[in-house]
């Protein structure tokens, strides 16, 4: 799919924030849902996914946009102080040739260790049970305003 196009609200981030389908869930607002990516490149891998229904950044009204960003970075930190990585990708995909495989608009927060490999996008299933641990220490790191 290109950067241009029609959002589907039954994709499944939508049905996600829509409550409909589960999710390891970190933090939520009223302007973002953030969750534990279940196809994580890195353990600690956390999506946060805003609640604007656009397909991409691009399309992002400016306040949704900055509202996202600023929990991007709450959450990253509360990675940071959880997970204790050597580096943290913070990255987001506009378009299928950009890497984007769920056309709602989502950040990615990826922990980095030194020396471990970064497993492909989407690629395999990670353990329920860790990521609800990684997930509870997370949420517990959180600074609030």
């Amino acid at each position: 799919m290109s950067l241009d196009g029609d959002y589907d609200p039954d994709n499944i981030f939508a049905k996600i924030l829509k409550g409909e389908l589960p999710c390891v869930k970190v933090y939520e607002d009223e302007h973002i849902l953030s969750f534990m990516d279940i196809f994580p490149q890195a353990p600690g891998h956390v999506l946060v996914v805003p609640r604007e229904p656009v397909r991409n950044a691009l399309e992002m009204t400016d306040g949704a946009l900055q509202a996202a960003i600023v929990r991007v970075k709450r959450i990253a930190n509360a990675v940071k102080t959880a997970l204790a990585p050597d580096g943290i990708i913070l990255t987001q995909f506009n378009g299928a040739p950009a890497g984007q495989t769920v056309f709602h608009v989502h950040f990615h927060i990826i922990p980095r260790h030194e020396g471990v490999a970064l497993g492909a996008h989407g690629g395999g299933q990670a353990d329920m049970e860790v990521l609800k641990d990684q997930a509870a220490r997370i949420a517990a790191a959180i600074e609030h305003p």
